[in-house]
């Protein structure tokens, strides 16, 4: 007989990263699934983060966090992170990144891969200093299209906000539901993948929009208010990623990506 679904086990777990004011590793915690890997040998360092307990399902919970107190890192996961069907409560999910004064991080994690009946409640918290600044990527698929998967019932909240000393200058909710899986103005239309990418200046628009041309995705890029977004709706995971590698290379200045990138 199978156990009631409260008594069944959850996975949990923490990854917290402290780098120094050069970007030198000072402190790293790791409890439960959550990992944390530097792989060190680069010009930047990088964070990966990790879920070892392979995805996310009802009742999980998962915490990362980076206080960079200054220079300049980049931040990544080593996979996709995968929201699986949940039955009762959702899972949670929460990204706290810190960044000291003058210093600059790239949080560039993979994509979240939904599947159906998956139930997924994430939110992300960027922390500026005075000087410091950011370039922060989500994206988002809904199944895996190789597979035949098809995603018709879904409960997902998305939370992303950047703060410049304490005062939000990026305030970015999301709820997708099963109705917004449908077409219409206000849902995903035929889309099964988007993506937004915010970075703190404001960039120059016409090479960003000069690149929106990826066969399979769409997108439009705007810069108001000390801030450059980029908007990105895609048939499937694949031109999404593309078009993404496109929009990196020009606001990163052509820096490599994250090794953990597989392309």
């Amino acid at each position: 007989m199978m156990p009631p679904r409260d008594a069944l086990q959850r996975a949990k777990g923490e990854a917290l990263v402290t780098l120094d004011s050069l970007a030198r590793l000072q402190r790293l915690r790791q409890e439960g699934s959550a990992k944390a890997i530097l792989p060190g040998g680069g010009a930047v360092p990088e964070v990966v983060f990790l879920n070892t307990s392979g995805g996310l399902t009802a009742g999980d919970r998962l915490r990362f966090a980076l206080d960079l107190q200054g220079g300049r890192a980049v931040a990544t996961t080593q996979t996709a992170e995968r929201a699986y069907r949940a039955e009762g409560a959702m899972a949670r999910m929460d990204v706290q990144l810190t960044v000291g004064p003058d210093g600059w991080l790239d949080w560039l994690p993979q994509e979240t891969i939904l599947f159906d009946r998956a139930a997924l409640d994430r939110r992300t918290l960027i922390d500026l200093a005075p000087g410091a600044g950011c370039l922060a990527l989500e994206a988002v698929v809904l199944g895996r299209a190789a597979m035949g998967e098809t995603v018709r019932q879904l409960r997902f909240r998305d939370r992303r906000e950047i703060r410049l000393s304490g005062a939000p200058v990026w305030i970015d909710p999301l709820a997708l539901d099963d109705a917004a899986l449908d077409g219409g103005p206000a849902g995903l239309g035929s889309a099964r993948a988007f993506a937004s990418i915010v970075m703190t200046g404001e960039a120059p628009l016409d090479p960003l929009r000069r690149l929106l041309d990826e066969p399979g995705a769409t997108g439009a890029a705007s810069a108001f208010a000390g801030r450059t977004v980029v908007r990105l709706l895609a048939v499937d995971g694949w031109p999404l990623r593309r078009q993404i590698v496109r929009i990196l290379h020009i606001l990163r200045q052509g820096r490599p990506l994250p090794r953990v990138w597989q392309l």
